[in-house]
């Protein structure tokens, strides 16, 4: 969950982190560049930060008839 008390502090989810583009790094107010799953006592979770995983749609098999208007 995005709003979970139970998530694994992470510079990537800090609020004074910004991840930078390779997001292998990111750039904090506090420590400097880190790499992005470092973490330090001033950690705050940002959940806006986070980008939660992507649902599996399920595979449909589509036929003609659905594309026709009749």
């Amino acid at each position: 969950m995005i709003f979970s008390k139970n998530i694994e502090p992470m510079c990537c989810y800090c609020e004074k982190g910004v991840l930078m583009q390779n997001n292998k790094y990111v750039i904090c107010k506090k420590r400097g560049v880190v790499t992005a799953s470092y973490y330090c006592r001033r950690f705050i979770y940002d959940p806006l930060k986070r980008i939660p995983p992507m649902k599996k749609l399920e595979k449909q098999e589509f036929k003609q008839k659905d594309f026709s208007i009749e």
